[in-house]
């Protein structure tokens, strides 16, 4: 995950000013986000997940940021919604260790 998201961020800082992110929460796996808008096994797992963002955080190139398909309708006990506030946390510097 790590390799990647340096790879996708340098290309994304390739000739701008900044880079806007989306996470959608259908990518991670529903163990840690069940309440998703498709829910399929194998997504991103939560520390994955943080990775991502704490990524996104230490290249300092994101100008916007939007978490997407959270159905709150098919969440257990909002943990899919808090999962996707500690990612925007992480997105903005906060780590988890």
């Amino acid at each position: 995950m790590s390799a990647v998201m340096d790879e996708a961020i340098e290309i994304a800082r390739r000739g701008t000013g900044g880079y806007h992110v989306t996470l959608d929460v259908d990518a991670l796996d529903p163990i840690v986000a069940p309440g998703s808008g498709t829910v399929v096994r194998g997504g991103l797992t939560y520390r994955e997940a943080h990775l991502a963002m704490e990524k996104i955080a230490e290249a300092g190139g994101m100008t916007s940021l939007e978490v997407v398909e959270i159905n709150t309708a098919l969440d257990s006990n909002n943990r899919t919604a808090e999962l996707g506030v500690e990612l925007i946390l992480s997105a903005l510097g906060k780590t988890i260790l």
